[in-house]
């Protein structure tokens, strides 16, 4: 997506989106825990459709953000431009995820591609706030995803976080730590076998938690889909 150079009104563009809500998808999005509070009803499509025809603008997704709608946060987060996201800024954002569904889509539109993407898993991953904690295990799966040529030891190097993080029995980060080991083991033969090993290691743990994310990682990741692709 290119930059911008034209001038787009914020007003004009929540109408816009407003136009494009459907009160129905509300109900949809509440059968699968998103929160429905501050939100139009706006598909992710229609947003990406929306975000191409902005182009790269920062000054307009911090504008957005400040509107304080869960499709204005999205948006933003598509027309963000990394290289002028600040720590300071970043942590402004994170603070206001309210749903799974805005951590998970600014991470993967914005926050993987910073340069203190690292920094900020380890920071968040201490984090006591629901949401800011799962940013931090979504950040690793979606860099699993996105970082093709990253070294395996690096990947390896969350362990000890996904490790720590796994005691927690918040739903949302649960699920965000077993996305993100998940996604580890997805990436080739040797991530596989070291992922399969920790899995097993943490199924021991005296923890629900832990034993669930372990299974539940064990499950997929050793599923023959999987194992045929890699």
């Amino acid at each position: 997506m290119k930059s911008s150079n034209v001038k787009y009104s914020v007003n004009d563009i929540v109408a816009k989106l407003k136009s494009k809500a459907n009160p129905d998808n509300l109900k949809g999005m509440a059968r699968y825990g998103i929160s429905t509070t501050n939100r139009l009803g706006v598909s992710i499509p229609e947003l990406r459709k929306t975000a191409k025809e902005l182009g790269k603008n920062h000054k307009l997704a911090s504008q957005l953000w400040a509107k304080g709608i869960d499709e204005t946060k999205i948006l933003a987060s598509m027309i963000g431009e990394e290289d002028k996201l600040t720590e300071v800024q970043c942590e402004k954002w994170v603070v206001d995820f309210n749903s799974w569904d805005v951590c998970d889509q600014v991470c993967m539109n914005l926050f993987r591609k910073m340069p203190f993407a690292g920094k900020k898993i380890k920071e968040w991953s201490k984090r006591k706030e629901e949401f800011v904690k799962r940013a931090a295990f979504s950040l690793i799966a979606c860099i699993a995803v996105y970082y093709k040529e990253m070294p395996d030891g690096e990947f390896i190097k969350f362990f000890s976080v996904i490790k720590k993080a796994s005691t927690d029995e918040r739903n949302y980060v649960k699920k965000a730590v077993s996305w993100a080991l998940r996604n580890i083991g997805k990436k080739n033969k040797n991530l596989n076998k070291e992922v399969i090993k920790f899995a097993q290691e943490m199924e021991r743990v005296d923890c629900k938690s832990a034993k669930w994310i372990a299974r539940n990682t064990l499950k997929d990741i050793q599923r023959k889909t999987v194992t045929k692709k890699l």
